[in-house]
């Protein structure tokens, strides 16, 4: 078992939704030096707010795709362990295909060509469901064919084929980390690009009528962001992920009606649930098989949905009405 307590560690993504919560564990767990590089498109400032007050933080505000910026920051923060979690959101696919693809594809090649040449020693490298695209049989596993149908998906598929092919032919110290829907604080509530719970919540407290797209049977395998990024943690202390790909996720399908519906009764909130067209695209089923990630691990999510969705649901409360 590696220990990741002294390491100088770079996030790239690190002041979005997941990164920053994966900031404050590494901190939590003496990291010598945690390192964020992030654009801030989805980033914000005040998910770092925790992470700011410790001195072993540091922020580059920049774009993970330039080789020359990332190389920049790896040498002069003597980087040894690198987790890739920079990326655009999904719905983004629906305003910039093509961005939303390649972003993922160039951050992915140049922390590949920048470890092959012995700039840092690990990539923890954070991949998503949806490169499955719906499921074939349930629960998923890693066998399980990708089949992604938008272009953040292909994007994601693409980058996790490249990082595995370095592996193969330049042997370098990776591994694939696949998190289903991940939920918690932080995650963005704002605009065209707002995750379903936030939005939800975000519509009740002012006033507007929830939104489900399609039938509302479509199905996500949910997953606090506290257990993602301890596992993400163990990802890195574990040398047997090495070369493999592992699901996060808790193996319970929860239907978007059923999501509607407790997110409704958390508010107390008995009016009207406004019905659209099914979203272009869209995964109807998502349930992850989470067997690997329990072997080599010992991955076993500590917070049921219920209880995450409550303590999302305060600190959103708490959040959006200020």
């Amino acid at each position: 078992m590696l220990d990741i307590a002294g390491k100088h560690v770079l996030v790239t993504g690190g002041a979005g939704f997941i990164g920053s919560h994966l900031c404050d564990l590494l901190l939590a767990r003496g990291a010598g030096k945690v390192v964020v590089l992030d654009n801030f498109f989805l980033g914000k400032p005040e998910n770092l707010e925790l992470a700011s007050k410790d001195q072993r933080l540091i922020v580059y505000r920049d774009d993970a795709r330039h080789y020359g910026v990332v190389r920049s920051v790896v040498e002069k923060e003597k980087i040894e362990v690198v987790y890739n979690l920079a990326t655009i959101a999904l719905n983004y696919s629906f305003f910039n295909p093509f961005d939303a693809y390649m972003v993922n594809v160039q951050i992915a090649n140049v922390l590949l060509e920048l470890i092959k040449s012995g700039a840092y020693q690990t990539l923890i490298h954070i991949s998503s469901s949806e490169a499955y695209g719906t499921a074939q049989y349930s629960p998923m596993d890693e066998n399980h064919p990708m089949n992604p149908t938008t272009p953040y998906a292909a994007g994601k598929a693409a980058a996790d084929l490249l990082v595995h092919s370095f592996y193969h032919t330049e042997g370098i110290d990776c591994s694939i980390i696949r998190p289903f829907n991940n939920y918690g604080p932080r995650q963005n509530s704002q605009g065209a690009l707002a995750a379903i719970i936030p939005l939800t919540a975000q519509r009740i407290l002012n006033g507007e009528c929830p939104v489900i797209e399609g039938d509302g049977e479509q199905t996500r395998d949910f997953i606090f962001v506290q257990d993602t990024v301890r596992a993400m943690l163990l990802a890195y202390e574990n040398e047997a992920c090495r070369g493999k790909i592992i699901n996060l996720g808790s193996g319970v399908d929860i239907s978007i009606n059923r999501l509607i519906h407790q997110i409704c009764d958390y508010y107390s909130y008995k009016g009207e649930i406004e019905r659209r067209p099914e979203r272009k695209s869209d995964v109807k089923n998502l349930c992850a098989s989470a067997k690997l990630a329990q072997e080599i691990l010992g991955f076993y999510p500590e917070y049921d949905f219920e209880t995450g969705l409550r303590l999302t649901l305060d600190w959103y409360s708490g959040t959006l009405r200020s």
